[in-house]
């Protein structure tokens, strides 16, 4: 009896993706790079004040109070606040922006390309939660309420160590990181929204509606008057921050707002790119090197205290769960669910990669840097004994994922680097590497 034989995989996993999404992708990780590497320089810089001689100036200027309350609204922020709520909705704007796009006209409107980053970002959101309970169960006094710091991926943070290794990542590898950390930002609004919110004011909310639905009719009508959209995009702030509901989230459903495609009038999607590509164009430089930087500098900045600082800090169980959790429990996580996936769907993984580099790039997502502080301050409150392990932790946990990211990069620096050549050659000078020509659709 002749035994049947075995059934392809009818997709392979982490496969390349076209070469007009692989030059986006590849674009953006240059601009990420360069904000990741100001990134690095403010949270140092923060570091090493709050920890100098002079650290009194810099917490005052942090808690310095900026605003007041016109029309009975609460805008009587400290300089941290400010930042933290305000410039870092230009971040999640971006963030909305590179969501929409992923999913309408990036790679990712293919339910199988999609299935992957999404199960992998859910699996690295689960385990590193699920740690941090293990670690602060029995606590008490609300510990256990920062179960979402460690689940948070830094794409600017792993950008940026990617390009201090100069490794030849795989374009599927990086194409899988950057998507990977884009729902990762999704899932994280979603958690602040849901889980970070204690009360929600919902007449501020409906009314946030209002200046929300004009700025989306303006989009669609290809409207890019600064002096039309800011104002707009700033009441939509303000409204959610006076709702209850954290402020960045209005920079998500402001960049949700924005088309993709041009408009048929314009030419269409075969024209040139659609506004949210030239809104992203334009936003992505102030946020990558203003608004997170900021952020970082505001946040970072914690009073280690010396050595007995650090140690009563790594010897408290919130700090642990947050190392472990990013340390452990992302690459874990995400690992163990593409491998998964992979048994599940009878998918192979490309055959120009390796199961280990997939760890690598999980082992990459394990930095937190941005979110992960973000979401620390809104558990703990700014300021306070458990905000600083937070801060402890998040530094310590994302320093520790990139070392040892950067050994495992470096064993495969080779083998990226032979697959680096194989995809830029262009035998036929048409300026579109062969292999984009020579693969299957």
């Amino acid at each position: 009896m002749t035994p049947t034989p075995f059934r392809r995989a009818r997709y392979a996993l982490l496969e390349r993706g076209s070469w007009a999404e692989s030059r986006r992708i590849a674009e953006i990780l240059r601009r990420e790079t360069v904000g990741g590497a100001i990134l690095l320089v403010a949270a140092t810089v923060a570091l090493l004040w709050a920890n100098s001689p002079w650290s009194a100036a810099y917490f005052s200027l942090r808690d310095l109070h900026i605003g007041g309350e016109p029309f009975g609204l609460h805008l009587d922020l400290t300089v941290g606040t400010w930042v933290a709520d305000g410039m870092l909705a230009i971040f999640f704007f971006v963030v909305g922006l590179e969501l929409k796009r992923e999913f309408v006209a990036g790679d990712l409107r293919d339910p199988a390309r999609a299935a992957l980053p999404i199960a992998a970002a859910v699996g690295g959101m689960v385990v590193p939660a699920l740690i941090f309970v293990a670690f602060t169960a029995g606590v008490g006094d609300g510990a256990v309420k920062g179960w979402a710091i460690p689940t948070a991926t830094d794409i600017a943070f792993a950008v940026a160590v990617l390009a201090v290794l100069s490794t030849h990542l795989p374009t599927a590898l990086r194409t899988f990181l950057l998507t990977l950390a884009v729902v990762d930002d999704l899932l994280a609004v979603t958690v602040i929204a849901v889980f970070y919110t204690d009360g929600i004011d919902f007449t501020a909310l409906g009314l946030a509606v209002i200046p929300l639905v004009l700025f989306g009719i303006c989009v669609q009508r290809r409207l890019r008057s600064w002096w039309l959209l800011i104002p707009l995009g700033f009441a939509t702030w303000v409204l959610v921050h006076e709702s209850g509901v954290h402020a960045t989230v209005a920079g998500v459903l402001l960049g949700f707002t924005v088309p993709v495609l041009r408009s048929a009038a314009a030419g269409g999607p075969e024209a040139g790119p659609g506004l949210a590509e030239h809104f992203e164009h334009r936003l992505r430089p102030i946020s990558a090197g203003v608004a997170v930087p900021a952020f970082a500098f505001f946040a970072a900045g914690v009073a280690i205290g010396g050595l007995d600082g650090f140690t009563r800090a790594m010897s408290d169980p919130i700090t642990l769960g947050i190392v472990f959790g990013l340390v452990v429990g992302k690459p874990i996580g995400i690992y163990l669910t593409t491998r998964v996936l992979a048994s599940v769907t009878r998918a192979n993984l490309d055959s120009a990669l390796r199961w280990i580099d997939v760890f690598g790039v999980a082992m990459l997502a394990g930095i937190g840097f941005t979110v992960s502080l973000l979401i620390g301050d809104l558990a703990y409150g700014l300021g306070s004994d458990r905000d600083d392990f937070v801060k402890v932790g998040v530094l310590t946990g994302s320093v520790v994922a990139a070392l040892l990211a950067a050994v495992l990069l470096r064993v495969r620096n080779r083998h990226y680097r032979a697959i680096h050549l194989q995809e830029t050659a262009d035998t036929d000078h048409d300026g579109v590497p062969d292999v984009y020509q020579s693969r299957r659709d």
